[in-house]
């Protein structure tokens, strides 16, 4: 029997997952309910780690903040453990990686990789970016089919391609928000192949050379998403529903095609749930 402060953490989780990734949040509510609390778990971890550049002024605090997190997940640091119990969404995390064996090396990896939110750096290239979205969004993916039994090196391939398209369709969107605190997510090649200029961005500069370049980042976002949505039409029918919100990146793709980019679209929360409980009901994601 759950006892009030395991229902007060996973109610915690749940409105942090419906504030901050309501994309996830709406897709937990169409998977079996005995998976829910760890989806939910999940979302909330990540949303925690990927707005750590939000609540810091300088990268040695958002530092702290994700060296806490790695400190939790491997049982290192004092006092850890008990802070862990403290802390709603870690407690959470926790009882979900006991109870379905989740892999502690991708939590470190997705922490690992958003170290370069806490910086300016710009992103090297295509390739980095890439790697970036493997180690974060496809790997919740990954995470996500393993909580309804259905990892394999098939359904993994699936979460890489699922997690790029994502991960660039999520660059696109944040863009202005990104250029106002004078970070580049944009590949440093695909910038020097379209002529964009940086400083450009970071006055949100609309101009030919930038819309050329978005327009590349949204073919290859297109592409991986295809990719993933074909493969899914031949996965077991209970990794389907891990990949849900691939539902609300292509209906957002589309929408980029004809958006600014400083002026992105958006979905309302009754457009993403419209979209998922859809989606949830056709294929590729029925079962």
């Amino acid at each position: 029997m759950s006892s009030d402060k395991d229902r007060a953490d996973a109610a915690f989780c749940a409105d942090l997952a419906r504030a901050r990734d309501f994309r996830s949040y709406a897709a937990s509510l169409f998977v079996p309910p005995d998976v829910r609390r760890a989806w939910i778990a999940l979302a909330a971890f990540n949303a925690e780690v990927s707005y750590v550049r939000d609540h810091v002024s300088q990268p040695l605090p958002g530092e702290i903040r994700l060296q806490w997190w790695r400190d939790v997940l491997t049982g290192e640091g004092q006092g850890s453990r008990g802070e862990a119990e403290a802390n709603p969404v870690a407690a959470e995390l926790l009882r979900a990686i006991a109870r379905y064996d989740l892999p502690v090396e991708s939590f470190v990896r997705l922490i690992d990789a958003h170290v370069f939110d806490v910086y300016d750096d710009p992103m090297p290239d295509m390739a980095a970016l890439e790697a970036h979205c493997r180690d974060t969004s496809a790997a919740m993916y990954a995470l996500r089919a393993r909580i309804l039994d259905a990892a394999s090196a098939d359904v993994t391939r699936i979460a890489d391609h699922a997690g790029i398209a994502e991960g660039l369709t999520d660059v696109m969107l944040a863009l202005p928000r990104h250029a106002a605190r004078r970070q580049l997510y944009l590949p440093g090649d695909l910038m020097n192949l379209h002529g964009v200029v940086a400083e450009e961005v970071f006055l949100q500069q609309s101009n030919p050379p930038l819309k050329d370049a978005l327009a590349h980042l949204r073919r290859e976002a297109r592409s991986q998403h295809e990719r993933a949505m074909a493969m899914l039409a031949d996965a077991p029918g209970s990794a389907r529903a891990a990949f849900l919100p691939l539902a609300v990146i292509g209906k957002i793709l589309t929408r980029l095609d004809s958006s600014e980019p400083f002026a992105p679209p958006s979905l309302s929360r009754l457009g993403i749930l419209w979209t998922t409980w859809r989606a949830a009901s056709a294929k590729p994601f029925k079962a």
